[in-house]
């Protein structure tokens, strides 16, 4: 992890530790290294989620991007995948995202994507990194005519909706589900979307006024949204996170069908398609032993890498696999998309369960989910830097892998979005794994707060 960007883009609280300088810094480097060896005059893309700070941290990339001599693209309110798909297809050099998905309002974030929409692997962002913190290359002066440009495209999400529709052969009509938006990107493009493709939709949290963005809605907090699946009779509730790069389903019953079970479903459908590309899915350290053991009892394999999205992509470019994903409801459908989309993962979900005729519930049964046990903390800058090396802090994560005794598992990382360490636990035993997990929660907070 750098020390600008983490696992998805630079993040913090806005206007304290994502300032608009640090913004304007990042546009400026942004187009010097992106656009390095353009032809033309570069074109930068730049999207946001309905945060208040948006507006703000959206002045100070445009002014740093026109700084520099590139011209600027505003798309308005639009989900994170909107900003992948359509920088190649407005032919921009790049494209950026102000957002911080899944974290409350006061959050904010930066997110990078290249010419052809994928995330910027770890060298870029470095690169961009040591301009901005340590002016490792100096801008070129830009008078007169050269300085760049800012014109507003709203309307062509327009053509990323339409690529969703596109997506699948068929429509959802006679399908009664549920959305709930989180009061961010998905409110300017779930109605179109789903109502477009036939379906009957009960919409909730798409009213964004700046401050209630995942405010006890979305993908993180499902309760309102297992509440409109029960009450209006709806066969399914898919949830979003704040830009949309994520999903998650409730059942009739408004029981959680999580990341990783939405991945096996799709998986064991692409394959019976024969579109399971080396039938292979790429998943990541956090994903459920009962994923692993629905792989094997129906012949996928799957490649692990480490948390983020953009590690399952790398995988899925290298090696030529279709789908991955994680737990938390990042799914990459790589046919149609350049990183996750919420909400193409709820239309192919759906496509699903309206072409095999079956409900979400019965399809969820193909993969037993072991138990888990996640115990975030808050850690200070210094003891997150001392994690690795604290002694006392190891040997408690020792201790609980050596309680389990080969029945489950310890995994314990640090966040690469916000300041915590995440304690996991996975096994059959729910009662111990829950003692194990708290047990080294304390210890790593004494230690490291």
């Amino acid at each position: 992890m750098g020390r600008l960007f983490g696992t998805d883009g630079a993040r913090g609280v806005a206007n304290k530790e994502l300032t608009c300088e640090i913004a304007y810094k990042i546009g400026k480097a942004t187009a010097m290294v992106l656009a390095e060896g353009a032809q033309n005059r570069p074109k930068i893309l730049i999207g946001k989620d309905t945060r208040i700070s948006s507006d703000m941290l959206e002045a100070a990339l445009s002014a740093g991007l026109c700084s520099v001599g590139a011209d600027v693209l505003i798309l308005g309110v639009v989900p994170t995948p909107a900003v992948a798909y359509l920088v190649k297809t407005l032919g921009c050099n790049a494209g950026i995202m102000i957002s911080a998905s899944h974290n409350p309002a006061e959050y904010n974030g930066i997110k990078l994507f290249n010419h052809e929409g994928y995330k910027l692997p770890d060298s870029v962002e470095e690169e961009i990194e040591s301009i901005v913190l340590d002016n490792a290359k100096q801008p070129p002066e830009i008078i007169g005519e050269k300085v760049g440009t800012v014109k507003r495209v709203e309307y062509a999400v327009d053509e990323y909706i339409n690529h969703i529709i596109a997506s699948i052969d068929g429509d959802l009509s006679g399908m009664k589900i549920a959305l709930d938006c989180a009061n961010g990107s998905a409110s300017v493009t779930a109605e179109k979307l789903f109502k477009g493709l036939g379906a009957e939709c009960i919409i909730i949290n798409a009213q964004p006024d700046g401050v209630n963005i995942n405010k006890d809605c979305g993908s993180t907090h499902l309760e309102q949204l297992q509440k409109t699946v029960v009450e209006n009779g709806c066969e399914i509730g898919l949830a979003f996170d704040g830009d949309a790069d994520r999903m998650l389903a409730v059942d009739s019953n408004g029981e959680q069908v999580d990341g990783d079970k939405i991945i096996a479903i799709c998986a064991k459908h692409l394959k019976e398609c024969n579109k399971l590309s080396n039938d292979t899915v790429v998943v990541t350290v956090m994903t459920n032993m009962g994923f692993h053991k629905f792989c094997n009892e129906n012949g996928i394999k799957y490649e692990t890498t480490k948390v983020g999205d953009r590690y399952v992509l790398e995988n899925m470019k290298e090696y030529g696999h279709s789908i991955g994903g994680e737990q938390s409801g990042h799914i990459i459908f790589l046919d149609h998309a350049s990183t996750g989309d919420g909400q193409l993962s709820g239309v192919q979900l759906l496509n699903v369960i309206k072409t095999s005729g079956k409900s979400i519930k019965e399809l969820a049964t193909i993969m037993t989910t072991y138990p888990q046990v996640l115990v975030n903390v808050r850690v200070s800058a210094e003891g997150k830097a001392a994690f690795g090396t604290d002694e006392v802090v190891q040997q408690a994560i020792r201790q609980a892998e050596a309680d389990l005794n080969g029945d489950g598992r310890v995994l314990v990382r640090m966040s690469g979005t916000e300041p915590l360490i995440r304690v996991m636990l996975e096994g059959s035993d729910y009662a111990l794994i829950e003692k194990l997990a708290n047990d080294v929660a304390n210890v790593i907070k004494e230690r490291l707060s």
